[in-house]
């Protein structure tokens, strides 16, 4: 009787083991590669970050507890905090459409099916891969430098340059323009999207003596809009959070025309040490991107069309 009860029981162990996990087990054993990294290198840090801005921080000495001090010096004490707010709205402002436009006329020349077109696609995408970079960033320095390639061109021309970095009036335009630059993203995504709209549209727009110029307006750019909204979203973010750009070529300079957000935050945390009061000005960044993304979502409900 025993050694039956033995068998019955490593039997019915072994059944135990062989029995298949649910599903939903097999579920949090996938994805938790990708869990504990967001628990531990995103959510983490974040609840952190929030307890330093109620705090005084120098990574020094211990978090000191000082509640709203930081918000208020931040809305009613900075005036570098209201420049920077400036200086970034008008960057995203500029920037952002300036790209989407650029980036769509770019896809359509190359939507069309021309020999070596595949060529002249990874060229265009290329300064999106590279544009960021601080190599970049010093060559761009160099040629709207006083003595830089720009104005070389213009000394052609017969027409005189200046030094376009360090000049208050034009420093921003040179890093909206290093933006634009960096039109490769969105301008495969529009590529694909003109891929998908069905021919038989525009054959039949041609037929009804549609022009070229009303078949955009009329037909392409509607099909696009949730593109549209995909890249204006992304760009927006994206732009808010522009650094190493105005950090190689101008430092905020001059006379912080370039003083964008993320300069100024970086500043406060590592140049003057005040991690609490950069950490205010981290969570205040993500509340107007949220805010601004909202607005965006709401808008799109008066110009963005779906297929359904």
């Amino acid at each position: 009787m025993a050694r039956i009860s033995t068998a019955s029981k490593v039997t019915a162990r072994r059944t135990a083991i062989s029995r298949p996990l649910p599903e939903g087990v097999w579920g949090y054993i996938l994805i938790a590669p990708w869990l504990v990294g967001f628990l531990g290198l995103t959510l983490w840090p974040m609840l952190q970050s929030l307890y330093l801005s109620f705090t005084d921080y120098d990574l020094l000495s211990s978090p000191k507890w000082v509640g709203m001090a930081n918000y208020k010096d931040i809305f009613f004490d900075s005036g570098d905090f209201r420049t920077s707010i400036k200086v970034t709205f008008l960057y995203v402002a500029l920037g952002v459409p300036l790209k989407l436009t650029f980036a769509l006329m770019v896809a359509l020349l190359l939507s069309r099916a021309v020999w070596g077109m595949p060529l002249f696609r990874a060229i265009f995408y290329l300064p999106s891969l590279i544009g960021g970079s601080v190599a970049i960033a010093m060559v761009w320095r160099d040629i709207f430098g006083n003595n830089g390639i720009f104005n070389r061109m213009l000394a052609a021309f017969g027409i005189r340059g200046m030094d376009w970095i360090n000049d208050p009036g034009t420093s921003l335009y040179t890093l909206v323009l290093l933006a634009v630059w960096q039109f490769g993203s969105s301008m495969v995504i529009f590529l694909a999207g003109l891929k998908q709209i069905p021919r038989e549209l525009y054959e039949a727009a041609s037929v009804d003596g549609a022009s070229r110029l009303r078949t955009f307006f009329n037909l392409t750019i509607p099909m696009l809009t949730p593109l549209i909204l995909f890249n204006l979203v992304m760009q927006t973010i994206y732009s808010f959070q522009m650094f190493t750009q105005a950090y190689v070529i101008t430092n905020g300079g001059p006379m912080n025309s370039t003083l964008v957000y993320a300069l100024y935050l970086f500043q406060q945390a590592f140049s003057f040490f005040d991690m609490g009061y950069a950490s205010a000005l981290a969570w205040i960044l993500l509340a107007i991107v949220a805010a601004l993304t909202g607005l965006i979502f709401w808008s799109s409900r008066k110009w963005v069309h779906y297929e359904s």
